[in-house]
């Protein structure tokens, strides 16, 4: 009872500590005057955003380069904005919705190295963001019967031969709502990112894909609070997101100009592979896609076997691959995780961290890099185990 008893109040202590901190985050997000780079600089020096507004008045002695005036004037109206994140934190209960700190081990890793991310995610839906392999499929809003069909085969034969895969798009008009609708139609989880807040659906005609995406294991995806109308820029932005939390962008049809551009350069710039489908000359719906070739920045494929082959992905799961190599090369840090996983069936990543005396910051990433290795897996709800995937 002790041991039940102690894990329920730590469990209490760790959820007040969550809360608190999301509440804290989603306030920096809230300050006039803070950029979005501003914002995550601040958040990484400080390591906590409720150290930053606990310690709002002595920042210029905690970072070296600091502005004093600059952030006195910032966090002059820093009550309104925690008001306003005790708001947004309401909503999320009341709709079953969540938000995800860079603190976090549900924020996506891959989306956390770059430079851009944001401090705060919004999700609908309970789908891992860290699953082994994600990638991002998009294109023209204009697409053409082709681009339809070069997303349906591709999906489809991605799902015989490697049916574990994520797939991202931006729920938008042509190739992302195809994307997506062909992804349910191979049952395979698929994530939409979205350029407003999770209280509405743009377009409204996708609403039923939406819920269908957040019902069958996949969900929507944000960094915008509620009550944000999907304003031109916020699309633009948002590409951001699609193209860091993935492995690799795949451009099915493009015009010479449009977000599907922004985010396959935005992958190259983050070093993520690109690809794309080849078009015929002259058709303005393939301009783009055929002008990333003559850039260099993108890779022609004609089908999934393609795609995989330049991945390095195993199609099938051999005995050798599902055997944990006896002598695997980690570093000190993944040692000491599966040391302390050798233990026990399975753990908490909080519980991880307190045992490893690993930084929170830090773990995250080590369970990753140990999730690709193949020798740990998750279980959901920051529950890892010792094991292949």
């Amino acid at each position: 009872m002790r041991q039940h008893g102690g894990f329920f109040i730590y469990s209490l202590f760790t959820l007040h500590s969550f809360m608190s901190e999301l509440l804290y985050a989603i306030a920096l997000t809230k300050l006039r005057g803070l950029s979005l780079a501003n914002a995550k600089k601040l958040y990484e020096q400080v390591g906590s955003a409720k150290k930053i507004f606990d310690n709002a008045d002595s920042l210029p002695d905690l970072l070296s380069d600091a502005n004093a005036a600059l952030l006195a004037d910032v966090f002059a109206d820093s009550a309104t904005a925690i008001e306003t994140a005790k708001r947004e934190i309401d909503f999320m209960q009341q709709k079953r919705m969540r938000g995800i700190t860079m603190s976090d081990p549900d924020y996506p890793v891959r989306l956390h190295c770059c430079p851009d991310a944001p401090v705060v995610l919004y999700q609908c839906g309970e789908c891992n963001l860290n699953r082994k392999r994600v990638i991002n499929i998009v294109g023209t809003r204009k697409c053409t019967e082709y681009g339809r069909e070069m997303v349906n085969s591709f999906v489809r034969e991605l799902k015989r031969a490697c049916p574990d895969v994520l797939i991202v798009s931006g729920l938008a008009y042509g190739i992302d709502i195809c994307a997506h609708r062909a992804a349910l139609a191979n049952g395979m989880d698929t994530i939409g990112v979205l350029a407003h807040g999770l209280d509405n659906i743009y377009p409204p005609l996708h609403r039923p894909v939406a819920v269908e995406m957040v019902g069958s294991g996949g969900g929507l995806l944000t960094e915008y609070t509620t009550h944000t109308i999907p304003e031109k820029g916020n699309f633009v932005r948002r590409n951001r997101i699609v193209a860091g939390m993935t492995d690799a962008c795949i451009v099915a049809e493009s015009a010479s100009k449009g977000g599907s551009l922004i985010t396959a350069n935005l992958s190259f710039d983050y070093s993520r592979d690109v690809f794309v489908f080849p078009g015929r000359v002259g058709d303005e719906s393939s301009a783009g896609c055929n002008a990333l070739i003559k850039q260099n920045k993108a890779a022609l494929i004609e089908n999934a076997k393609d795609f995989i082959d330049a991945m390095g992905w195993e199609t099938a799961p051999s005995s050798q691959s599902q055997q944990i190599e006896m002598f695997p090369i980690l570093s000190p840090a993944e040692q000491k995780v599966m040391d302390t996983l050798s233990k026990v069936d399975e753990k908490h990543i909080n519980k991880i961290a307190e045992d490893t005396q690993i930084d929170f910051s830090t773990i995250a990433g080590v369970l990753f890099e140990l999730e690709m290795k193949g020798l740990v897996r998750p279980l959901g709800g920051g529950v890892y185990r010792r094991g292949v995937s």
